[in-house]
């Protein structure tokens, strides 16, 4: 089976009304006419059951060979075939009728989702969403790898040998490799994220967090759009997202999504998305190919849900990061308030002046702040009502 980058529409199953006395591979078949699957190829107008490599590439990667019509499978596996067709439709697997185009895995995979609601583990509307979210993820990682694999061949290993024909031993080559890797990765993740849970102050904030969000938006990108041919705009774009992964990562924050022209991230720490947003502004600063950037944040509730996150805080970052100047950081008040009362930032230069005054007549080291805020105008922004948003920056001497 092959999966859409989106996470649905081209891989395979069967649809919900699938009659499993058919043998064809669509609606439209005529009767009697031998069942194909719909894959990706056939989409493109290629039939993969004609095209041998393809074939030898599923049975390389799935590690098994075509046994089970959608209905054959999901008898095996004890599911009803409304089930099934939820599951492989919310991993992102189109429709592909009655063709005998599943294995051995397949009938495991929904055997494991159904076991997990029959013990009562998981509802059966939360293990659509396990299968919708893992499908979504690995699709587009899939998509990503192979893409990024091909196109990294300059030079194939073989006088005459194309892309094509690389393919196959490519694919035996790193795939044991990947999925170990994958395996590692998925862990580590889950075991950070789990560590998050818990240390939540109860229950209800284990949906409804407070964070702070924040958005990172290039300047003038619709006009770079215009100018810029798209592999040189590809690679900026792709140097703009690792530059604040990195970041975001090195610092303590979690990457929540990239949008081209915008990362969103988050981090349960003020300091730390101050942290990572200043980094980004000094960097971009410092690499003439980029333009400028500007960065919106915002403190409070947050709404979690399978991996993004949802809420009026959201928007707020949103909306500050339009009305933000390039190469500058706007907070809310909210943010700004948690900022002080973490000692991170003066309430104002004025009292910083204090603190440190004071700090030396005792004899002791003054206040370290490592932000300053300044308030700005306050203004109305569109959906929100009147916001006061306060300019972040980093105080003179301050260790980075």
């Amino acid at each position: 089976m092959t999966v859409d980058d989106t996470g649905s529409g081209t891989g395979a199953h069967p649809g919900p009304d699938a009659d499993p006395d058919r043998t064809v591979g669509s609606a439209s078949d005529a009767p009697g006419d031998r069942a194909e699957p719909r894959g990706r190829g056939e989409a493109q107008g290629d039939d993969p059951a004609e095209n041998p490599l393809a074939l030898r590439l599923e049975g390389l990667i799935l590690g098994a060979e075509r046994r089970y019509t959608p209905f054959q499978a999901a008898r095996s596996a004890g599911v009803s075939m409304e089930l099934a067709s939820r599951f492989w439709r919310a991993m992102g697997f189109a429709d592909i009728g009655q063709a005998k185009a599943l294995t051995e895995a397949d009938v495991l995979a929904l055997r494991r989702l159904a076991g997990l609601v029959e013990a009562g583990l998981l509802s059966e509307a939360m293990a659509v969403q396990v299968a919708r979210s893992t499908g979504q993820t690995t699709a587009r990682l899939a998509e990503w790898q192979i893409d990024s694999f091909l196109e990294g061949l300059t030079e194939p290993p073989e006088p005459g040998m194309t892309r094509t024909e690389v393919t196959y031993p490519l694919v035996e080559l790193l795939l044991p490799e990947l999925e170990e890797f994958i395996v590692y990765v998925w862990r580590r993740q889950l075991a950070a994220a789990t560590g998050r849970v818990v240390q939540t102050a109860d229950d209800e904030e284990m949906v409804d967090r407070r964070l702070a969000v924040g958005f990172a938006d290039l300047v003038g990108f619709t006009r770079l759009t215009r100018r810029m041919e798209e592999e040189e705009l590809g690679e900026l774009v792709e140097a703009f997202e690792t530059t604040a992964a990195d970041l975001v990562a090195a610092h303590g924050g979690r990457l929540i999504k990239t949008l081209g022209d915008e990362v969103l991230y988050a981090a349960d720490d003020a300091g730390i998305a101050a942290e990572i947003a200043l980094r980004l502004i000094e960097t971009m600063e410092n690499d003439e190919t980029m333009p400028e950037l500007r960065v919106g944040i915002a403190f409070g509730t947050v709404t979690t849900r399978m991996g993004d996150v949802f809420g009026t805080t959201v928007n707020l970052a949103s909306r500050l990061t339009s009305i933000a100047p390039k190469d500058t950081v706007l907070v809310d008040s909210a943010f700004a308030e948690e900022v002080i009362r973490t000692g991170d930032a003066p309430a104002s230069e004025a009292e910083a002046a204090e603190a440190a005054a004071a700090a030396e007549k005792e004899g002791e080291e003054p206040p370290s702040y490592r932000f300053g805020l300044q308030p700005m105008w306050q203004r109305p922004v569109r959906g929100l009502g009147v916001v006061e948003p306060w300019m972040l920056s980093r105080r003179a001497g301050a260790s980075r």
